[in-house]
């Protein structure tokens, strides 16, 4: 029996010894969770691209970009059967509001509304990346205001308060890693029953396009360094991997517009040293008097894409590789890591979706539970002990944590064995085996389970060495089940 189907039956019982109207509402919001989509919200500090990359992942302009009352709130982004904006607000009520699009973000009206009421805005939107993710755009962890960081920090549960988040994971943007920056991944979802886990985080270099001064090659600069994050100790325990994306551009890769690439074509019918000439600050891209493409035109391609977008458009453009502005979207949107970052998202994500929502059930019961001191609880609190204990799923996760971070002097090949099985749990079993398709997935499994059994046996190894690899020789048994191709465990 999975963590999940161990938790749901506990979770009822609990909801129906429970009393308490607060605690109450709290176990039923909980128990809705579990059959929900994966909840992943968007997080960093100020002018991160919080927003921008939100936009990029749903391929619509859908969150305001500008630093309106709108970004000081927790908002949600989710498939529905209409198109409907609501407003929760502190005192428990909530109202639909008005909203309009031209062209743009949606712009809502609130009525007067301060945002210091607003609990949160929930935004259903008929879209087909919204199916299997509800996807969360919080405010700046660093915004001057404190009230605003402290909407995130409540919203995540990485606030000092013992309050449980509301996400199931997070993608976090960030363009340096900073103190700061790994102090809130080592608290967003360090609960008691896995810890700070690298799996429910994703990282993303974000503004990649900057990091080398947005030359036609930032990509490959912003890839060098993604790939040593991913590697440096202090992230590779905190996360899942490092994706670098161009905001900017996967946004315009999801939204170009045929009058957007007419401009672009023009500009790359220009002869080349004129446009290189131009393209040399932003001054005199905008304020040029004798060039083809009029200025508001010029300046809506600059907002849109950024210098580095412009460039690169251009580029593929007079290359032939973006005949149309559809080919041009698509090459934008590849080219600014947002598609890496989709499949990411579908699939290191969408894959661990019940183990995720397990710890966020099981974190949840658990602070529920610490505020019932009636005795009649105490066999529900055992039982929620036993469930984070013996679940496997939990044991992978602590094992993984522990391979990461470096308390396991496993062997070097023994190390990326582990972080390949482990490090894609819910992941199609011969991806996790690391074996292609013409392999015998039965022997391969075998194979492993005897290995580390023996490795477990082995009187030389040490005792934390043991007690892991029977735990690795437990998690090859658990595929036996799954053992077809591209079925996940």
């Amino acid at each position: 029996m999975s963590a999940l189907q161990a938790v749901r039956p506990l979770l009822d019982e609990v909801r129906g010894a429970c009393t308490d109207p607060t605690v109450g509402a709290a176990l039923d919001r909980l128990s809705v969770r579990l059959d929900e989509p994966l909840i992943v919200a968007l997080a960093g500090k100020v002018k991160a691209g919080k927003s921008t990359l939100l936009n990029a992942l749903i391929g619509e302009q859908l969150a305001p970009t500008d630093a309106g009352e709108c970004t000081q709130v927790v908002t949600w982004y989710r498939n529905g059967p209409t198109y409907r904006v609501v407003i929760e607000l502190t005192d428990g009520s909530s109202r639909q509001v008005p909203f309009h699009r031209d062209e743009g973000a949606l712009e809502l009206d609130l009525g007067g509304t301060p945002v210091e009421q607003i609990t949160r805005i929930v935004v259903d939107w008929p879209s087909s990346r919204l199916v299997d993710v509800t996807l969360i755009d919080t405010p700046g962890l660093d915004s001057i205001a404190t009230a605003t960081s402290a909407r995130t920090q409540a919203f995540l549960g990485t606030a000092d308060d013992g309050e449980s988040g509301e996400a199931d994971a997070v993608i976090y943007l960030m363009r340096h890693v900073h103190r700061t920056d790994l102090t809130f991944l080592e608290a967003f979802r360090d609960d008691a029953h896995a810890g700070a886990s690298p799996i429910s985080a994703i990282a993303v270099l974000s503004r990649a396009d900057e990091v080398g001064a947005c030359r036609l090659d930032a990509m490959g600069a912003a890839s060098r360094i993604a790939e040593s994050w991913r590697v440096d100790p202090r992230l590779r325990r905190l996360c899942q991997t490092v994706v670098p994306v161009a905001g900017l551009i996967a946004e315009a890769g999801s939204t170009l517009r045929e009058s957007e690439y007419r401009g672009l074509a023009t500009l790359a019918a220009m002869p080349r040293p004129r446009v290189d000439a131009l393209l040399l600050t932003t001054d005199r891209f905008l304020n040029d008097q004798d060039c083809d493409v009029t200025q508001i035109e010029r300046e809506d391609l600059l907002d849109r894409l950024g210098v580095f977008g412009v460039r690169l458009a251009i580029s593929l453009i007079r290359l032939g590789a973006a005949p149309t502005a559809n080919a041009l979207a698509a090459e934008l949107a590849r080219r600014s890591g947002v598609v890496h970052l989709r499949g990411v998202l579908g699939t290191v994500l969408a894959e661990r979706r019940d183990i995720l929502k397990a710890r966020v059930a099981l974190a949840g019961l658990d602070a529920a539970l610490t505020t019932m001191t009636d005795e009649r609880f105490e066999p529900f609190r055992i039982r929620l002990e036993r469930i984070g204990a013996s679940a496997h799923e939990f044991t992978e996760v602590h094992l993984l944590n522990a391979v990461r971070s470096g308390a396991l002097a496993f062997r070097a090949a023994e190390i990326d064995e582990l972080d390949r099985l482990l490090g894609s749990i819910g992941g199609p079993a011969r991806s996790r085996l690391g074996i292609g398709s013409d392999a015998n997935l039965v022997e391969a499994v075998l194979s492993g389970v005897d290995r580390w059994r023996r490795r477990a046996e082995n009187p030389m190894t040490p005792l934390d060495l043991a007690d892991a690899a029977r735990a690795v020789a437990r998690t090859y048994e658990g595929l036996m089940p799954a053992s077809q191709p591209d079925s996940p465990r």
